[in-house]
């Protein structure tokens, strides 16, 4: 691998930490339960430089930028703290519409997503269908120049915010399963939508369960072609899949709890100095995923492909990273790591951060594929082993 930038790389990266260092709103003393609402102001600047949808080509309000840009954008954006604006409609429904949408569903829908006006949610996972996702059993029945949905959504994040859904459901269920599920957007003020509150284990509502009774959809909400949704779901525009972000954010959480412990007296490191070895091997994992994020956009800069079993290498390695530097955390703190936050104020030691993501980070290895299927696809995939 090749760390060096390019003349273009090193002056685009110099642009990109001038703009944060002018423009990016101070993080440091935020609210970790905000939920970034109050960073409206910073993601106005960045989409006036189009770089709200970085991956998206210019003629659809992107800046266009090659994989490397990218890479180069969230990690000076990740080094920073500054707030990322990334997610669900700008990751994944921004990118479906300009590959598959019509004109007049591009034209809908993209302003919206740009000017970070509209909220969407993902209504893929199911009770019965999670990591097994092509065994969704949600109906879509053409009545006219409708379709009548009826089923049951979970884990869908964001729901009770968003106002609009991107929608799998079976239109064909006498296809095979990869088969015959059809990709829709879904007006969330729809009749017959009732969205219900899941709290997870850190106490914040993040996810909720999704119900449809009888939803009325236009078939002009289709996106790409009837029966062909499993394939459209797997789009994505952008090949920068390096997660530079997570690794640059494991890193400097071991960092602040090095500091931490350093500067309080109430570390449990003064009178365990074990710690300071779970600390230095944090570290050491914290930089080896940084490394995995390196290779994977040489990869991408170089051959021009998506990676496959590498991020998949990069997933399972960055969230079990997570929960070790978690726990590490709260062995840092001792008990002072079990005051709250939204309840202990300043009593609780950074805020409260690592309580919440000691507790939140237990998701990590299910959310976004889990463990099992990461293992299972590195080693079909990356070593070439028969499944079982």
């Amino acid at each position: 691998m090749d760390y060096r930038d390019t003349p273009d790389e090193a002056a685009f990266r110099q642009e990109v930490r001038d703009f944060i260092a002018k423009e990016a709103p101070d993080t440091k003393s935020a609210d970790p339960f905000s939920g970034g609402g109050e960073h409206k102001e910073w993601l106005k600047k960045l989409a006036d430089r189009k770089w709200i949808a970085p991956a998206w080509p210019k003629e659809y309000g992107g800046a266009g930028m090659t994989a490397m840009e990218q890479f180069i954008f969230n990690s000076e954006l990740a080094e920073a703290r500054a707030p990322r604006p990334f997610g669900i409609a700008v990751g994944f429904v921004g990118p479906t519409l300009i590959v598959h949408g019509t004109e007049e569903q591009k034209q809908k829908y993209l302003p919206g997503i740009l000017s970070g006006d509209d909220v969407w949610c993902q209504g893929y996972s199911e009770p019965e269908a999670g990591s097994d996702l092509a065994s969704l059993q949600t109906r879509a029945v053409r009545d006219g120049d409708d379709y009548i949905i009826n089923g049951q959504k979970i884990w869908t994040s964001g729901g009770h915010r968003a106002q609009h859904m991107i929608l799998l459901a079976r239109t064909d269920p006498d296809a095979p399963k990869h088969r015959g599920i059809t990709y829709f957007t879904v007006d969330m003020s729809s009749p017959g939508i009732s969205v219900r509150p899941l709290v997870n284990m850190a106490g914040t509502h993040e996810f909720n369960e999704v119900f449809f009774e009888d939803v009325r959809v236009p078939r002009d909400n289709i996106i790409g072609e009837e029966n062909r949704g499993w394939y459209l779901a797997q789009t994505t525009l952008s090949f920068e899949r390096s997660n530079i972000g997570g690794a640059i954010g494991a890193r400097q959480t071991v960092e602040d709890l090095v500091t931490f412990a350093r500067e309080n007296d109430m570390s449990s490191l003064n009178h365990n100095p074990a710690i300071k070895h779970q600390l230095i091997e944090r570290f050491v994992e914290a930089n080896v995923a940084n490394q995995m994020s390196q290779k994977i956009i040489s990869i991408q800069a170089k051959e021009g492909v998506a990676p496959g079993h590498e991020a998949s290498v990069a997933k399972l390695y960055g969230t079990e990273l997570n929960q070790r530097i978690y726990r590490t955390g709260m062995n840092v703190l001792g008990l002072y790591g079990q005051l709250d936050g939204k309840t202990d104020g300043a009593e609780a030691p950074m805020n409260g951060r690592i309580k919440y993501m000691y507790l939140r980070a237990v998701a990590n290895t299910i959310e976004g594929g889990t463990s099992e299927i990461q293992r299972n696809i590195i080693a079909t995939r990356g070593l070439g082993l028969p499944r079982a």
